[in-house]
């Protein structure tokens, strides 16, 4: 085969994994229009940028602004249900916002986290993480400095939805 030829073989796997798109069928009548969009099941979480490739130090991952770091902490005070505790690491520094994976979960939802050890209390997004009950759970970064807790520190956390 000449190389001409060999070239769209080759590419052909590749398109196929930009092929991730799925359209509904179109059954030709026109969409209804909807009366309210419903309420997501997670608050917006801040859209903090991601941190810069030279980062290094806490600060520098941590892309949180203050106004976003003090609404976390103000609407951690608030109730909800318990749903148990967890001891919690320090998840992925690059990514940033509030947020806690954890088995506590089967989809994602608006909760919050307090410390164990210094009754911290912080907002976070509580995301699945498919582990079995009592396997942990990761707590991003911006999350663990709230709570003022070391980063290296497991940090035993009651979550609250």
């Amino acid at each position: 085969m000449t190389p001409a030829r060999l070239l769209p073989l080759l590419l052909l796997p590749i398109l196929a994994g930009c092929a991730q798109v799925r359209l509904p069928p179109h059954t030709g009548a026109p969409a209804p229009a909807a009366a309210a969009a419903p309420e997501p099941a997670v608050a917006p979480a801040a859209i903090a940028p991601a941190p810069p490739r030279a980062a290094r130090t806490a600060e520098q991952f941590d892309t949180t602004t203050p106004e976003e770091r003090a609404a976390a902490a103000a609407r951690g005070t608030a109730g909800g249900t318990l749903l148990g505790e967890t001891v919690a690491s320090l998840g992925n520094p690059a990514e940033p916002g509030f947020w806690l994976v954890t088995p506590l979960v089967a989809s994602a939802t608006t909760g919050r986290v307090v410390s164990a050890a210094t009754g911290q209390a912080v907002e976070v997004e509580l995301r699945p993480s498919g582990g079995a009950e009592g396997a942990g759970s990761e707590l991003s970064l911006a999350a663990i400095r709230l709570l003022g807790v070391p980063l290296t520190d497991l940090v035993v956390l009651r979550v609250y939805r």
